[in-house]
């Protein structure tokens, strides 16, 4: 009895193991991965012009703009949870 009590407590311990990996990854990792994605796309649209992308209800989802004195296109992510990231795209 001792033993099979033993193999259950060690089921109980993996799942919850498993379940904070999960979680982890879905709350941490996750929302950056998503973010770097977002903004490596509209980096690759905007090309070297200033944009805006939208979300479906309208609202202002990535914006890029252009500096004329740098040459460079910088992608600001405004979604909710990533207001102000941003990434210079070259």
């Amino acid at each position: 009895m001792k033993e099979a009590t033993g193999e259950l407590n060690m089921t109980v311990v993996t799942i919850v193991a498993i379940g904070a990996l999960v979680a982890f990854f879905y709350f941490i990792i996750w929302p950056a991965i998503q973010t770097g994605m977002t903004l490596q796309s509209a980096c690759s649209s905007a090309g070297l012009s200033s944009m805006e992308f939208r979300d479906e209800d309208g609202n202002i989802s990535v914006k890029c703009v252009y500096d004329q004195g740098t040459h460079q296109t910088t992608c600001t992510d405004w979604t909710s949870g990533n207001a102000g990231t941003s990434k210079v795209c070259g």
